[in-house]
This record gives C-alpha cells, structure tokens and sequence, in this order.
C-alpha cells in the first residue's frame, strides 16, 4: 500500500515512512510484541514507542524478529516528560537503547515541555539541558534525529532561540476538530514535521455522522476518512490498535478526499466531546 512506502523527508534529508503504528497504551509482553508484529507483516515501516510506555523491549523484540533489515525500519521512542537534566536524558537514553536492542534510534524525542504531574509548569532550562544531550546523540548518530512532543509555539520558540539544531519533528495530539492551526504553521515555517498521534481522537471520532456520512461516499471507514485528512494536511498520522483487522485497515487510506469535503471536515471542532 502506497500510503506506507511513502514517505515525507525531515529537515536533515531523512525519510521518515508517512504513517507511523503508535503503541501507546498497549501492555509490555505479548499484546506489544504481537500488535507490533502485526503491524509490521501488513507493511508498515514506522514504529511509535517510548520509554514511559513501558514497552520498548517488546517492541524491540518484535522489529528483530520480523526479518526486516533494521535500515527498513524507522524506530521513534521517546525521553520522559518528567526527565529535565542532561545526566537523566543520558541514562534514559541509555536504558532505551537497551531495551530496543536495535542499535541506532531513528527518531528520539522530548515526550513533553514539563512533566505530566504539572502540565504547563515552565521548564524551559531542563528542557534546554535535556536538547544540548540529544544534539550530542544525534551528532554522535545513536539517533539519526531529534525532535520534541506536545511542544507549543512558545515552547519550540524558547528552544530554537537557545539551541543549535531545529526540532525535526513535533509530535502533538492532533485530529479532525483538533488541528493545533498556530503549532502546526509554526512547525511548517521551521520546516519541523507536525506528527499528529490520536488520529482517531482516541476513537472519539467514530461515531461522528459528519464523517461517518463523508466515509460512506468513498466506501470507507470513518478511521481511514481521520486518517486521510492528516495526510492531506501534510501532517504524520500515528494511529494505534491491537486488533488486526483495524491495523491493516488504518494504513489502506490510497484514496483521495475532494476539496469540498476536506473544507468539511476542516470545519468540525470539538469533535471528540
């Protein structure tokens, strides 16, 4: 399927698959290793996962032995929210890659601007301290590229001002209704790629008539409708599940919707209350 081979380039000329399998919320063991194997035996190259997810050896474990070579493979995981030193962002670091036993990571990110205990706490220093390590992992190549997550316009501002390398991408909670328009123009004016994880609003859309009645004109799914119009945005779609069917289903999204009926949808707000 196309819309899994495709890719969009980073900043830094890497391909980064356009559809990436997030695995947010499913349990170490089993359940990971084989939603991610399933994953990867329909065609997708792009694995979302991060150290608090508790995870990342399952995961790593499913990559190894898919029989995929690891340069097909692109591997996201993710520093702590909670972490904002260098020497806590070297040894989580460390401990990811552990876990993986993949050798390089292809994309490390900031989980969030402060601590998930005290959203919107400033802790712009750490998170300075923090990317000063990242740069010194990505010039060291144990990352192939850096980047940050639920970062908004004064955050990523705070840190282009302070640091040397731009964020390659920024990954947000981002759906129909929830399309983050001041984060996401900022991110394309820096040419930092907007990922957008919770397509599906984490399956609030679902039961949307406004996009239910657009999917039956295409014949499809409401989940593939979510996920189409971010790849219309330009933005990186990352959605989850553990059930086979609807991993397949999520990533066979070759269609196109018309313009009218992306101006819809760009009209819907609050679509997940």
């Amino acid at each position: 399927m196309p819309a899994l081979t495709d890719t969009f380039t980073l900043s830094n000329g890497l391909h980064i698959p356009k559809i990436g399998f997030g695995t947010w919320q499913i349990p170490t063991g089993s359940e990971a290793y084989d939603a991610t194997k399933t994953a990867l035996e329909a065609g997708y190259r792009h694995i979302d996962t991060a150290l608090a997810y508790g995870n990342e050896a399952s995961v790593g474990e499913a990559i190894r032995d898919s029989g995929i070579p690891r340069d097909e493979v692109f591997v996201t995981t993710k520093l702590p929210a909670e972490v904002k030193t260098a020497d806590g962002a070297r040894s989580a670091f460390e401990e990811s890659s552990r876990n993986l036993d993949l050798g390089h990571v292809d994309l490390y990110l900031i989980h969030a601007p402060w601590p998930w205990s005290d959203m919107g706490s400033d802790h712009r220093d750490g998170n300075v301290e923090v990317w000063k390590v990242f740069e010194e992992l990505y010039e060291a190549g144990r990352t192939k590229s850096i980047g940050v997550s639920n970062f908004d316009v004064a955050d990523l501002q705070d840190l282009l001002g302070r640091t040397d390398v731009v964020p390659h991408a920024n990954q947000i909670r981002w759906f129909i209704g929830n399309t983050q328009d001041e984060t996401t123009a900022f991110d394309r004016e820096h040419d930092i790629l907007t990922e957008g994880y919770s397509p599906l609003a984490t399956g609030g859309l679902l039961e949307n008539t406004a996009i239910r009645d657009i999917a039956d004109k295409y014949d499809r799914s409401v989940a593939q409708v979510a996920i189409r119009y971010l790849l219309d945005k330009d933005v990186l779609p990352l959605p989850k599940s553990t059930t086979p069917s609807r991993i397949a289903e999520n990533a066979d999204v070759d269609f196109t919707l018309s313009d009218e009926d992306v101006a819809t949808l760009d009209g819907l707000h609050d679509t997940d209350s």
